[in-house]
Formats: C-alpha cells, structure tokens, sequence
C-alpha cells in the first residue's frame, strides 16, 4: 500500500512591524507643592530633619552634602556676625525662610530682626531679614543664577555669596524684579559692612579663613 503524505499547509503570514512607528506623546502632570504642602510632609515624616532639602517654585530640590570646607566658614562665619551683631538681633543659621507660596529656601547663615516669639509661631519672612549669607563651593552656580534671583524677588535686601572658589565675598543689595542693581566684590585685604550695622566693619580675610 501506498501511502501519500499530506503537504503541510504554508504558515500564515506574520505582519511586519512598521518600519517606523508612529510616536506617542505621552502628558506627564508636574506637580509643584505649596509651603503648606512641603511643611506637611515634613510633618508626617515623609522629609525627615536630615534631609539636606528647599523648596524652590514649588520643587523639592537636594542642596548637596555639607563639606568640612563649607561647614567650617559657616561656623566661623555665625561667630563673626554673632559678636557684631545687636541684641536684638538674632543669627539663625541654615534654617528655613519663608518667601511666598512656593519657595521655602534654606539659606547657610541669616541675620534677623528680632521676633515677639522667636519665630516660633511662624518662619521668618523677607521683611525679617537684616542680611542673608550663601557660602558657595560646588553650589556656586545654583547660588547666582537661581537664589540670587529668588532673593531678589522676594525683596531681602542684602545678600552676601561667600565665594570660597574665587576667594572673595560679592555683596548684593537693592533688589529690583528678579535681580539686584548693585554688587560689590570684596577680596582679602578690604573690610565689608552690613548694611544694618554700618558701624561694624569685618576684615574679607577673617571671613574667608
């Protein structure tokens, strides 16, 4: 007997892909926090007291480790301003302030008016501050180009960048919109003033170590 195999049927065709798909555009929702909302978090525990953190329009934003170099010219620093400075005038140092609905920036060192309470009802506010000090290193960059402006927006009205790269110290003041109108840099061998104590001098070179 003859057998005669069937032919096996041919499998159906795959469709190819496309050779070039068509993008898909995909709406992502960026959600910015007011300062009731970041100061929320914090207080569930969500943003602990050592997360290094400031809220910048409405962004939660890491500031970076804290270097010996950094830490140790904020220290010097508060003494400096600590000693000048008036009793009725209090030095707080890299704590939160208050500017508007959505920035809580956390500057290294500032010098502040004195408050009925301390500041523990509320945090101080632009109107609060006397001076605000940035020591800058590796965040010389975010410094200048986005806190001087938020800074300047909000009104402070005189803000120091402790340049440790340049080794000098810029003072800004008038603030204008979003920048300030006059700055000076000040290098070892020349004194600077605080606008609020003009009576106090410091030497640059004390500040710089």
């Amino acid at each position: 007997m003859t057998i005669v195999a069937e032919p096996t049927p041919a499998p159906a065709s795959v469709a190819e892909p496309p050779t070039s798909a068509v993008p898909v555009q995909v709406l992502l929702t960026h959600h910015r926090f007011t300062v009731a909302e970041y100061q929320r978090l914090g207080e569930v525990g969500i943003i602990g007291e050592e997360d290094r953190v400031e809220l910048i329009d409405g962004e939660i934003l890491d500031m970076g480790d804290i270097g010996r170099s950094h830490a140790a010219h904020v220290a010097w620093l508060t003494t400096l301003i600590a000693r000048k400075s008036e009793e009725t005038m209090i030095v707080s140092v890299q704590n939160p302030l208050q500017l508007g609905e959505r920035y809580q920036p956390q500057p290294d060192l500032m010098l502040l008016r004195e408050h009925a309470d301390r500041y523990k009802s509320a945090l101080p506010t632009a109107e609060d501050v006397l001076l605000l000090v940035e020591v800058a290193d590796s965040s010389l960059d975010y410094d200048q180009r986005i806190k001087l402006a938020v800074y300047a927006r909000a009104g402070v009205t005189e803000v120091w960048i402790v340049n440790l790269d340049a080794d000098q110290v810029e003072i800004y003041t008038q603030p204008q919109e979003a920048a300030y109108t006059t700055t000076r840099v000040a290098r070892r061998g020349e004194t600077v003033q605080i606008g609020a104590l003009p009576a106090v001098t410091l030497p640059v070179t004390d500040i710089l170590l």
